[in-house]
């Protein structure tokens, strides 16, 4: 009885029908309401003791209570983490990818999404540069990309790891900028590489890797007993958006035969826009490519991108024998994605993207790119004009660091004045930003996600900032 209730369709139809409603009358909101909040911050423990306690009246009510619950990153003032603001045709897919729930480890186990898959693949490719012998595949998050990007390098210098393990005489390393996304430093750990196996290279006052250090991190590396056999360039930073020098990066790389890995999780995406493209050039010499679509593509997370120029260094990280997977263990299917992937059950996350593609193509990526872009670079001319703040760096992507300086403030107070103005933003929830640490020094960090961020959202968060100090003095 339970389970034929559970089941039933037309119970399903109703209460799909209703979700829909709901998730359409949020997106109104968003798009039309100044005064809701971004997050309606709440202790920790609180909240889980709401959800602990709570008893839904129905399934309206049950999501109704998620989505009021949840931060909305479809508000306008939503300017915090790298997370895309899915387009609806995203969503969708998402529900029809988690209601078939095709593994997707087997090509009969997802047909469809399998062959989708392959053509998101291959749009991704031609816009970074690759000619007709890359390919790749989709999987779960930047982290995995990029430990299973590192995985194939390695691989690819020492075959024999894979089935023989790690000799005792080899100490493998990377090298990559310290600014770096965590997620590198952490893949390095997995593999084995330990801390020493990380070569970071300083940046320069952009927070760029600087190219004119490689060769002498690089000889370090070797006299301290190291082989180095992959090094990994940022497009763009987590921190500051900056993008390294990718062309003499790959300079580097080609010249000492290491493999060249970006991390393009957030940026590479300029790569469909004619007007920030020059922001990712020699993305088109590396090895792989890193790029989330959960991030700068509108697309539900999570959905990220692994490109490989060649693409027979995609089959080359993962080599194990399933009998009653595969009828030919040993040969490049492109359509059997467990011979490639870190997973063997996947989500049909080629959905996620593919809609977009298909109904609106290269235009309405390109339309995005540009507009959040803009964006910052507008943001920043507000924060120059206005002599309370001070801009980190000119950023080059939708990123802007940038923090109150306030008249007569003395420097050594300004990281807990600024740290503040954050925990008051965050509690009262109109705007969500995040902050970072640069030099010592504390910044506002805000990601402009959003494409409905107009410059009347940017200007009233600098307001909002001057208030908050100004309380803070009227109450000391």
């Amino acid at each position: 009885m339970h389970l034929s209730k559970l089941y039933d369709a037309e119970r399903f139809r109703k209460h799909g029908i209703e979700l829909v409603n709901l998730l359409a009358d949020y997106l109104v909101d968003t798009q039309t309401s100044n005064s809701s909040k971004v997050i309606n911050w709440e202790d920790p423990n609180n909240e889980y003791q709401f959800w602990n306690n709570f008893k839904a009246s129905d399934t309206k009510d049950f999501f109704s209570k998620i989505i009021q619950r949840s931060i909305q990153i479809h508000r306008p003032n939503y300017m915090g983490h790298q997370v895309a603001v899915p387009a609806p045709i995203s969503a969708l897919g998402s529900l029809v990818s988690g209601f078939l729930n095709n593994g997707m480890a087997v090509y009969e186990m997802g047909a469809a999404s399998t062959a989708i898959e392959k053509i998101c693949i291959e749009f991704i490719c031609k816009h970074l540069g690759f000619n007709q012998e890359a390919s790749g595949f989709l999987t779960s998050g930047g982290t995995l990309a990029n430990l299973t990007a590192l995985l194939s390098a390695r691989s690819k210098l020492h075959p024999s790891i894979w089935n023989n393990g790690h000799q005792e005489d080899q100490k493998l390393a990377i090298m990559v900028s310290e600014q770096a996304h965590y997620c590198v430093d952490r893949a390095a750990r997995i593999m084995g590489l330990g801390k020493t196996g990380i070569i970071k290279v300083p940046v320069n006052d952009q927070f760029q890797m600087e190219p004119n250090l490689l060769y002498n991190c690089y000889q370090d590396a070797i006299e301290n007993g190291l082989t180095v056999f992959a090094v990994v360039g940022s497009a763009c930073s987590t921190s500051t958006g900056s993008y390294d020098d990718l062309k003499r990066v790959g300079d580097f790389a080609k010249k000492n035969k290491l493999w060249f890995h970006v991390d393009g999780a957030h940026g590479a995406a300029v790569c469909f826009s004619e007007k920030y493209k020059h922001l990712v050039h020699g993305i088109e010499f590396a090895d792989s490519v890193a790029l989330d679509c959960h991030k700068m593509m509108m697309t539900s997370s999570v959905t990220t991108a692994l490109l490989f120029k060649s693409g027979k260094e995609s089959y080359r990280t993962f080599s194990q024998e399933a009998e009653y997977l595969w009828a030919e263990q040993e040969s490049e299917e492109w359509y059997n994605l467990g011979k490639r992937t870190f997973e063997c059950t996947k989500l049909m996350m080629s959905l996620h993207f593919f809609g977009i593609i298909h109904l609106h193509g290269k235009q309405v990526l390109e339309e995005y790119v540009d507009t959040v872009h803009d964006n910052a670079i507008s943001f920043s001319q507000m924060i120059l004009r206005d002599d309370q703040f001070e801009l980190a760096i000119p950023p080059k992507s939708n990123i802007v660091c940038f923090r109150f300086i306030g008249t007569k403030i003395e420097k050594e107070d300004l990281n807990k004045i600024n740290k503040n103005i954050r925990k008051k933003l965050l509690k009262n929830g109109t705007f969500y930003i995040v902050e970072t640490m640069l030099n010592n020094i504390v910044y506002l960090r805000t990601t402009l996600m959003n494409p409905f961020t107009t410059k009347s959202n940017l200007q009233n968060l600098l307001t909002t900032i001057k208030q908050i100090q100004n309380q803070n003095l009227l109450s000391n």
